[in-house]
């Protein structure tokens, strides 16, 4: 590449990842029970966004009776709010259906993400577009983390959007609510058939680059059954079909009846004027400690980089954002959360030393700085895969003890122990399997991690329970890759259930 159009370049990339903060003087940081936000926003509107948030978790929760604990400070959902919907896109990235995107989710242990455009607390309970777009993320994060069932592709998308439609008032959380930013696209949007919106490969083979009314029929459907006590029997019918493995047409057809007068009477419900939704009372919502801060000017700074980073770089990204990293640790050379910013982007870099010399300087003067544990056991860990050392195994397994010490619960830790052992080709240790399969508890969302932990199940014979951590997998109406190993290895492990003598229940 000539010299110019090399400075070109890098002009261009630097503009892209300081564009979306170079208004943000004064950022600022929520932390809560479930949630951490970064924002340049007011100390007030944050908390109360904060609160929001919370109080929709805790509405969830009561209403279908949860009782889960809280999750580890790293394994809490991260919002990165950023300037505006266009910097939503670039982040997001190059797609066709990037031109639609309002905000996006990324479901990772210990590391769930969703980045957002500015919210509006402001309107007194109803709830703006970037906020709406967030809480239909989390419904999934919810449902993931509460629900291990199979379900459709209609039913995942229905259940997000009857539940991220909300309306807080001051003393209660309105759950159910009209989806009235749907109402153009069931009325406007090009069609789905009942055929497209039961069946998710029906869907893909067919469905138009143009914006349909998937969503928008998948709330009415899920609404129209979830509103009555006969319609949620007919759900629970349908699941329960599914998950014994029936198509889903046969399924549907079954739990529904005829799909063309079930097609007539959706057609129907959603040209409804008013709808069922449910009155989460306040004295039942539990919010929790809510703390907002301001970050100092090193950690502000970082930011860009910081969220670049999270949200996963390719090899080219990565050498891009080294370079500012690699700034931004010479000016703040003190700075731990500066030090683990760059360790991070070194390591994406495939810099292994240097990620652990940055990592060293973050934990050297703050030892409780988790990524700076976390980038470090990748870099021992790649060392390790390159040399195949025993001693450098040995080192990485170490690290991986010492950091689940600082954190205990944090699923990367316990993650990355009993990757060791398989990725230096040993057998792993008791402690590392029951280490993974509690990862799994403590990230159930996360498909690689319930991926590993379903094939440790099948080599230790633990059929059932390998079943159990599959079938989603199996089925995942998102996954459309044909070569879909879980139900590969869910075959496999109904094969050799059906062939093994009774288990005892795990």
């Amino acid at each position: 590449m000539p010299r110019a159009a090399l400075l070109s370049r890098l002009a261009f990339t630097a503009g892209l990842l300081l564009a979306p903060f170079s208004a943000f003087a004064d950022w600022r940081v929520a932390s809560s029970e479930h949630f951490v936000i970064y924002a340049d926003d007011n100390e007030k509107d944050l908390y109360r966004f904060s609160e929001r948030l919370e109080r929709y978790h805790s509405a969830m929760s009561v209403f279908f009776g949860t009782q889960r604990g809280a999750p580890s400070p790293s394994n809490r959902v991260t919002v990165y709010v950023v300037k505006n919907d266009d910097e939503v896109r670039k982040l997001f990235g190059d797609g066709k259906d990037s031109r639609f995107i309002q905000g996006f989710y990324i479901a990772r242990a210990g590391g769930s993400l969703a980045i957002i455009p500015p919210v509006n607390t402001s309107r007194g309970g109803q709830i703006g577009d970037s906020e709406r777009v967030l809480l239909h993320e989390y419904a999934h994060h919810f449902q993931h983390e509460n629900f291990s069932g199979l379900a459709s592709r209609w039913f995942i998308e229905g259940f997000a959007e009857y539940f991220s439609s909300v309306k807080f008032e001051s003393d209660e959380v309105r759950l159910g609510m009209p989806a009235e930013h749907r109402a153009a696209e069931l009325q406007l949007a090009s069609n789905v058939t009942i055929e497209q919106l039961l069946d998710a490969k029906a869907y893909e083979a067919r469905k138009s680059e143009q914006y349909n009314n998937f969503y928008g029929r998948s709330w009415a459907l899920f609404h129209m059954f979830f509103s009555t006590v006969e319609g949620r029997a007919q759900l629970i019918d349908y699941l329960k079909r599914l998950e014994a493995g029936e198509a889903e047409l046969a399924a549907a057809t079954a739990a529904f009846g005829d799909l063309d007068a079930l097609d007539t009477t959706l057609r129907a419900y959603s040209r409804k004027r008013s709808f069922l939704a449910w009155r989460m009372e306040g004295s039942k919502l539990q919010v929790g400690e809510i703390s907002v801060g301001t970050l100092n000017e090193a950690e502000a700074a970082s930011m860009p980089v910081r969220i670049r980073s999270k949200r996963g770089v390719n090899k080219e990204q990565a050498a891009e954002v080294v370079v500012l990293a690699r700034e931004l640790a010479a000016k703040y050379p003190d700075e731990p959360e500066v030090q683990a910013v760059l360790a991070e982007a070194e390591f994406d870099t495939g810099n292994d030393e240097a990620a652990i010399a940055s990592a060293d300087l973050a934990l050297a003067k703050n030892p409780n700085q988790v990524n700076a544990w976390i980038q470090k056991g990748f870099a021992l860990t790649r060392i390790a895969q390159e040399g195949s050392y025993p001693s450098d195994w040995a080192a990485a397994r170490k690290h991986f003890v010492a950091a689940n010490k600082v954190e205990v619960d944090h699923p990367l830790p316990l993650l990355y122990y009993y990757r060791t052992f398989v990725q230096q080709g040993e057998k792993p240790s008791t402690a590392a399997v029951e280490g993974l399969h509690w990862a799994v508890v403590l990230a159930p969302y996360d498909r690689e991690l319930r991926l590993l932990s379903a094939q440790q199940r099948l080599k230790d014979e633990q059929y059932a329970a390998a079943i159990t951590a599959l079938t989603p997998l199996a089925y995942d109406p998102h996954n459309s890759n044909p070569d879909n190993i879980a139900r590969k290895l869910l075959d496999e492990a109904k094969e050799k259930l059906a062939a093994a003598p009774p288990q005892p229940a795990q």
